[in-house]
């Protein structure tokens, strides 16, 4: 096969990180100074708000970690994976368009709660696709341009609504109209881009169907719970992942709620992310092409050592350009950690069980970021002011990168 040649299915499923990049680019960016404004309407405090958007985040997340190794499982059945799949995106495709409706923010946090969990979901059985869609020596490679080109895709409706959001009296239309079109525009995008690869995709890898589906799922699920120690590469990684993948995390979802709460221009903060995403699209490009010269673990090192630096910096931060150096060092790095980390995964568990393996994966990743966004929140609350919190982050990248460091040294079990 030409290496540089994508396949059509390799092409249908990095289409899909181009549609649900839209969702986390709002998430980052437009939900929470939209919540802000709700928020403070109604007279929360800065450091109160920041707190609450947190605490939510880290609702959605603790969900998702609960039952993604359960519906991970049972999509390892035969058949089952992309119906389960299809389901979660639209849970997550109507929560989205369902946020213009909200008017109190108690509401609007509840809506972006049910939204994130059809988000995160989602995106557990988009991973276990992997194996099914490439092969393990190009998975690096189709994972880094599901990152890349959701990155710099996402950014066609992201710019269209804030033409909407910031010229919204130039245009004649009031905010709530105009965020309205935003979540709905975004909502539409993500939905549209997830249709090849659900006319296309076959499951390759699988466990036979079995008499008592949801039953025999929680076997093999509670099985591979009580002999995780024994995959120790597995297991090590996991646990490293945990770590840096969390202040990662925390990043993308706390950056323009925590610049907001520091007072920063809103158009400005809105600006800087998506400098973010210019940049993230050729770097996430740059390490796939790296992954064929130097080690997939190597890179994912210099990741969590930059990631490190980023996390010490922002502990200081209190101006409009020092927030878009950070900008422009995030979007470096945030595309290589997530597509090698998800490539490098995918290529040291059993192509059968992808999604349960994908599943306690999420608790790992997504599942953990609920850990940096509520001490963010709490460290916050409790110094009383928003740098508080920043500081537990570069801990988390230490060690992280420790552990990592210790389960690459641990030969695959066979």
């Amino acid at each position: 096969m030409n290496e540089k040649k994508l396949t059509k299915l390799e092409k249908y499923w990095i289409l899909y990180d181009v549609g649900n990049s839209a969702f986390t680019l709002l998430v980052a960016t437009i939900f929470p100074i939209y919540f802000n404004a709700l928020a403070s309407g109604e007279g929360l405090s800065e450091v109160d708000y920041l707190a609450y958007w947190g605490y939510a985040a880290s609702v959605a997340t603790l969900i998702v970690a609960a039952i993604g190794p359960i519906f991970g499982t049972i999509a390892d059945t035969k058949g089952y994976k992309k119906p389960i799949f299809t389901a979660s995106m639209m849970v997550g495709v109507i929560g989205c368009a369902a946020l213009s409706v909200p008017t109190s923010w108690v509401v609007f946090l509840a809506v972006f709660v049910i939204a994130k969990v059809g988000f995160s979901s989602s995106l557990i059985f988009c991973d276990a696709m992997l194996s099914d869609v490439t092969t393990p020596d190009r998975m690096d490679m189709i994972s880094s341009h599901g990152y890349a080109w959701g990155y710099i895709g996402s950014c066609v409706p992201f710019v269209i609504s804030l033409i909407f959001v910031l010229g919204n009296e130039a245009i004649g239309i009031s905010m709530g109209t105009a965020m309205t079109i935003a979540f709905v525009l975004n909502a539409g995008w993500w939905l549209f881009a997830t249709l090849p690869l659900l006319k296309n995709y076959e499951q390759k890898n699988y466990v036979e169907k079995q008499k008592h589906v949801i039953r025999s799922s929680f076997g093999r699920l509670g099985k591979t719970f009580k002999e995780i120690k024994q995959y120790k590469k597995i297991f090590v990684f996991l646990l490293a992942f945990f770590f840096y993948i969390d202040g990662v995390y925390t990043i993308i979802e706390m950056a323009t709620a925590y610049g907001s709460s520091l007072g920063l221009d809103s158009t400005g903060l809105l600006l800087a992310l998506l400098v973010t995403q210019i940049v993230a699209f050729p770097f996430a490009l740059i390490f796939g092409k790296l992954a064929k010269k130097y080690a997939t673990a190597k890179l994912i090192k210099v990741c969590i050592a930059a990631y490190t630096c980023i996390g010490l910096f922002a502990i200081q931060l209190d101006k409009q350009w020092e927030f878009w150096l950070l900008a422009v060092c995030v979007g470096m790095f945030q595309g290589a950690i997530q597509a090698l980390s998800r490539s490098y995964f995918a290529k040291i568990i059993p192509p059968e069980k992808s999604g349960e393996f994908f599943g306690i994966f999420d608790i790992c990743g997504k599942g953990a970021s609920f850990m940096g966004t509520a001490l963010m929140g709490m460290f916050a609350q409790i110094t009383g002011s928003p740098n508080g919190g920043v500081s537990i982050l570069a801990v988390m990248f230490v060690i992280g990168f420790l552990l990592f460091e210790k389960a690459d040294k641990i030969e695959k079990e066979s």
